[in-house]
C-alpha cells in the first residue's frame, strides 16, 4: 500500500513516518517545506522524501500523480500563533493546499485521507464547559478556523466523492522536540530544563491543569483511526484526550523533582494568561473515539517523563512505553 504524509518531517509527521515504517510500509512519500529531515535521520534511505511547499499547487498536483498514494496523513499546516501573525500564508498552506490535496486525492486514485485538526475548533463558551464531538465549534483563533475548514471540506469530499476523510482533534502534543515558546508550554519546557540542568519559571499557577497527549500517542492514534473498519467510523471527526488525570503544574513539579532532586522550579504566574488558562484546560469527553475505534491512550506521565529522560541521556529508546 502506497502512503503519503504531509508535514512528515515535523514531531507529530516523523512519529507517523516512523510507526508505518515500523509497521511495514515500503518508502512512504514524505511531503514536508524543510530542506534537511532532521527527525528522520534514521529512516532517510527508507523514505521517497521531497522538499514541498504544500501552497504551490501545480507541484503538489505532480507529485500526487506521479506517486498516486493509497493513504494520505494530511498533518503537514502553519501552526498557533503563525497564522495569528499571517493569516494570509496561513490561508494559503492550511485552507488552499488542504482543499488542493483533497481534490488531488479524489484524481488520483486515493482511498482515504487522514486530517490533522485540533480542539482549536471549538469556541470556549460552551454551556456546561466540556468539550465533546458535537459542541458548538466557533474558534476564536485563525488557527482554529483554519484547521475547521479542513474538517468541513472533508465531510464534503467524503460525502460528495467517495474518499474515506477522517480526523482527529489534538489537544496539547508534549514529547521530545516540542518547539518550546509557545503561550503555553510548561508541561514539555519543565522537563527538558529540569533534565539539563537549568532552572525553570512557568508563567502558570500551580494548580493549572490542561489536557495533554504524547506525540507517540498521536501518531498511533492516527495509523489506528486509519486502519479501523469504514463501517466504525460514524463520527468522522473525533477528539482525543491524552493522560488522565490531567495533573496540575504543580503535581507535574513534583513529579520532576521525585526524580531529579536537584531540579529547580517556580511559578511567576502572568496575570495575563489567566483568562486563557480557564478556557483550554476544559475537560474533553472522547468517548466516541473510544467507542467507535477502540482508543486508549498509553502514555501517562511517568512514560512521558522517561521518554524525555532516554532522548536527554541518548539511549535510542524514546517512544516506546
Amino acid at each position: 500500500m502506497k502512503v503519503m504524509v504531509t508535514g512528515g518531517a515535523g514531531l507529530l509527521g516523523a512519529a507517523v513516518v516512523r510507526q508505518l515504517l515500523a509497521e511495514g510500509a515500503e518508502r512512504p512519500v514524505v511531503l514536508d517545506i524543510a530542506a534537511a529531515p532532521e527527525r528522520l535521520r534514521e529512516v532517510e534511505d527508507r523514505v521517497d522524501y521531497r522538499q514541498q511547499d504544500l501552497a504551490a499547487e501545480s507541484e503538489v498536483e505532480n507529485i500526487m500523480a506521479a506517486t498516486r498514494p493509497e493513504v494520505v496523513f494530511h498533518l503537514g499546516a502553519m501552526l498557533g500563533q503563525t497564522c495569528e501573525d499571517d493569516p494570509k500564508g496561513a490561508m494559503a498552506v492550511n485552507v488552499n493546499a488542504t482543499f488542493n490535496l483533497l481534490a488531488a486525492a479524489c484524481r488520483h486514485g486515493a482511498r482515504q485521507l487522514v486530517f490533522a485538526s485540533s480542539v482549536a475548533t471549538f469556541g470556549y463558551d460552551l454551556p456546561d464547559n466540556v468539550l465533546r464531538d458535537d459542541s458548538l465549534q466557533r474558534p476564536i483563533s485563525f488557527y482554529g478556523v483554519t484547521k475547521l475548514f479542513g474538517e468541513g471540506a472533508g465531510l464534503f469530499f467524503r460525502r460528495k466523492h467517495g474518499l474515506d476523510f477522517r480526523s482527529l482533534r489534538y489537544p496539547f502534543i508534549v514529547g521530545p522536540g516540542v518547539r518550546e515558546g509557545g503561550v503555553i508550554d510548561y508541561p514539555t519546557a519543565m522537563i527538558t530544563a529540569s533534565l539539563a540542568g537549568k532552572p525553570y519559571t512557568a508563567n502558570v499557577p500551580p494548580e493549572t491543569r490542561i489536557h495533554v497527549l504524547h506525540v507517540a500517542d498521536a501518531a498511533r492514534a492516527l495509523l489506528e483511526l486509519a486502519a479501523a473498519q469504514r463501517e466504525r467510523i460514524r463520527t468522522v471527526n473525533y477528539l482525543v484526550d491524552g493522560v488522565r488525570p490531567a495533573l496540575s503544574a504543580g503535581e507535574i513539579a513534583a513529579l520532576v523533582k521525585e526524580r531529579l532532586p536537584e531540579a529547580r522550579i517556580a511559578f511567576r504566574p502572568d496575570e495575563n494568561l489567566l483568562p486563557i488558562l480557564e478556557k483550554v484546560a476544559l475537560p474533553i469527553d472522547d468517548r466516541r473515539a473510544r467507542e467507535e475505534w477502540g482508543w486508549e491512550p498509553r502514555y501517562d506521565y511517568a512514560a512521558i517523563f522517561a521518554d524525555f529522560a532516554a532522548v536527554a541521556g541518548g539511549d535510542g529508546k524514546a517512544g516506546k512505553p
